[in-house]
């Protein structure tokens, strides 16, 4: 039996939000719950999207599911999805008009005390090259 493919959606939110809004900035972990959410139905994960404010329109979005590759879409959250893309209900309703599956995870979001916003912002701020990200 094939696997449900998956694109997990994520916001890509300017460190400067950090303080405020610290999940939306950690794109990893966003990624993250999708990916437990995801295994833990036994779906397989196809597709990483990482946006901000996208049309819900826009090519980049549906080409893997053009192509075969995806079979719904996931989310952490409706407030993930709100900051990803320009209109959440228009992309709600573009998937069901295609006939895909947009899913939340339904998981809480992670706390972020003092130590681990420190340990986001240099993990974002780092140089990429060599950097490993712990």
């Amino acid at each position: 039996m094939a696997k449900v493919r998956v694109a997990a959606i994520a916001s890509l939110t300017p460190l400067e939000r950090l303080d405020e809004e610290p999940f939306l900035v950690d794109s990893r972990a966003q990624h993250a719950q999708c990916a437990r959410w995801a295994e833990k139905r036994g779906y397989v994960i196809t597709a990483e999207l990482l946006t901000h404010g996208l049309r819900f329109d826009h090519c980049s979005l549906w080409e893997d599911a053009e192509a075969g590759r995806v079979d719904l879409f996931v989310a952490p959250s409706r407030r993930v999805l709100e900051c990803a893309l320009d209109s959440a209900d228009a992309f709600a309703a573009e998937c069901a008009r295609r006939g895909l599956r947009l899913e939340t995870t339904g998981l809480d979001e992670p706390g972020y005390d003092a130590t681990a916003k420190a340990r986001l912002h240099r993990r974002l701020s780092m140089p990429t090259a060599g950097y490993d990200g712990t």
